[in-house]
């Protein structure tokens, strides 16, 4: 067959899929108490964002691109300082959102979907002043690809002997052992994403470069305390006229969302990220000091089973679990029936949701055939693990509760951003409540990122199962790709692998007056959190 080429242009890409995108169920169906009518915008000062220690508020490795161990937890900081190839933004078309080349000007697709071809943005610079161009692209991905970070490409089909390759100055061409059609959705989640200045790399060395790392975003870093305050300012070389419109942004951890809540308040800070906590949504709902915008959900909660060892490499035991699981009963007690019910990996937020709603022979609640199946199986011991997070720790109380109400012993256990890594890596874990999904099933953590053989972060391993995956996520047939995952929602049903609960999204929340794109406006999550666009927030008059 010979080899078909095609040149997406402008700013908006993978449009076709994206016309897919169906509005968020949440609280309030995503809509924020700030007022409709525009304001001008007033350029300078600075925004204080609070972003949580177990989370987005954990960067222990450092922010350089190749080796930040949670660098998707870290989606807002990476963008301030790196900006990216792509993002996930607001679009007027093909609309509600798509992906936007922001430092990449457009891409092409050629080799019968086997190599892309991205075009680079012109007249980009590194804030120290040095080209941005295909050799620093090429650069950083090939040194991505060689560390072992969390949020690595690593499983992208590469072609193994030329990944990556300098076409001229300004393109850069990937090259894959078979087609992937999912790759430009996949870019804001990936680290190769976030293009580092080879120049600073090789001045300060890794280990200053983790702390002060030399990005081509809106802000380059003034100073940078690991997991606990992130200093930056203004990059004077940014490509785009007139952005960013504040001087300096600062992201300070947090231990609590109540603490982060009341600096808010008090005025100490202007935005915190990824709030969770329903208790204090309703009550800033209700505050005119603060804009509320919840997020169109893209990520349905999991309970992952590590099928790899007992008790769950026994389907019995596997199907005993969604049984004894009364998904509506959690949605209704702890979360006021704000959140979807999912019986798959896409939530409302996505592609493909329309399709995907429900699972012919998913097996819902019933408590009975739960009991029957653990006096059957002599009983089921298990540890029910999750990352520490006020949504999470409540929905694992729950569960363990309507487990033990089946007959099974059950404990649980939360942890950090760090633990949650080590657990999946040791093997030995039981159950996880994660998430599962993003805008496109492919990217973030995504459903290979769980389901797949050959993924760190996985508690399945069927051959049968990874094929299909691997079809869905290598056509740019948008109707190929929804049949495709429709197959897979469906085989992870009938084989019992992990029930899934409700579609979750944080809330962002914002003082009065600091408004921007993924802030005040709603952008789907790329992984669990929303990517705040910071090149676009500002400060308005009211």
């Amino acid at each position: 067959m010979e080899s078909k080429k095609v040149r997406y242009l402008g700013e908006v890409l993978f449009s076709a899929g994206l016309l897919l995108l169906a509005a968020c169920e949440g609280p309030q169906s995503g809509a924020s108490n700030a007022a409709a009518a525009p304001a001008p915008p007033r350029g300078g000062g600075q925004a204080v964002v609070l972003v949580a220690v177990e989370w987005e508020g954990s960067w222990p490795a450092g922010l350089d691109p190749a080796t930040n161990t949670t660098g998707r937890a870290n989606l807002s900081q990476m963008n301030a300082i790196f900006g990216g190839l792509f993002q996930l933004a607001a679009t007027e078309s093909p609309g509600p959102y798509g992906i936007v080349g922001v430092l990449a000007e457009s891409y092409e697709i050629a080799d019968e979907g086997k190599t892309i071809d991205i075009h680079l943005r012109e007249g980009v610079e590194f804030s120290d002043g040095t080209p941005f161009d295909a050799e620093a692209v090429r650069f950083n991905i090939e040194r991505s690809l060689s560390k072992p970070c969390t949020c690595s490409p690593s499983g992208w089909p590469w072609d193994k002997g030329n990944p990556v390759s300098v076409v001229d100055a300004r393109t850069v061409a990937l090259h894959f052992a078979r087609p992937y059609g999912a790759v430009i959705n996949s870019f804001p989640g990936s680290n190769v994403n976030w293009i580092a200045s080879p120049t600073a790399l090789a001045k300060l060395g890794e280990e200053q470069f983790r702390l002060t790392p030399v990005g081509a975003g809106p802000f380059k870093v003034v100073s940078n305390e690991l997991s606990t305050r992130l200093v930056l300012e203004r990059n004077p070389h940014y490509w785009q006229q007139g952005r960013p419109y504040l001087d300096r942004l600062v992201f300070q951890s947090i231990g609590s969302e109540q603490a982060a809540y009341q600096a808010l308040l008090a005025g100490d800070a202007h935005a915190a990220e990824g709030m969770t906590s329903t208790p204090l949504i309703d009550q800033a709902m209700r505050n005119e000091k603060l804009t509320v915008t919840q997020q169109p959900a893209t990520s349905p909660y999991v309970i992952q089973l590590n099928t790899a060892r007992p008790p769950f490499d026994d389907q019995r035991v596997r199907e005993a679990i969604y049984f004894a699981t009364n998904v509506e009963a959690i949605r209704q007690g702890v979360f006021h029936g704000w959140y979807p019910v999912s019986q798959t990996f896409v939530g409302p937020g996505g592609l493909f949701h329309h399709a995907m709603t429900a699972v012919d022979g998913y097996r819902g609640y019933d408590l009975e055939r739960a009991k029957s199946i653990v006096r059957e199986v002599g009983g089921v011991k298990i540890k029910l693990g999750t990352l520490r997070s006020f949504v999470a720790e409540q929905v694992v109380t729950a569960l363990q509760s309507q487990w033990q109400a089946a007959g099974m012993d059950v404990s649980i256990g939360s942890y950090e951003m760090s633990g949650m890594i080590g657990q999946f890596t040791g093997g030995e874990w039981q159950a996880m409540l994660q998430t599962s999904g993003s805008y496109d099933p492919e990217a973030g953590a995504s459903v290979t990122f769980r389901f797949r053989s050959d993924q760190r972060y996985t508690g399945v391993h069927d051959q049968a199962l990874d094929r299909i995956l691997d079809a869905a996520a290598g056509s740019f047939d948008v109707a190929q790709r929804e049949r495709l995952y429709v197959e897979a929602a469906k085989y992870i049903s009938d084989n019992a692998y992990a029930p899934f609960l409700f579609a979750f999204a944080p809330t962002q929340f914002a003082v009065r007056g600091l408004e921007g794109p993924g802030l005040t406006t709603e952008i789907p999550p790329v992984f669990i959190n929303t990517a705040v666009l910071w090149q676009d927030v500002q400060w308005v008059k009211k």
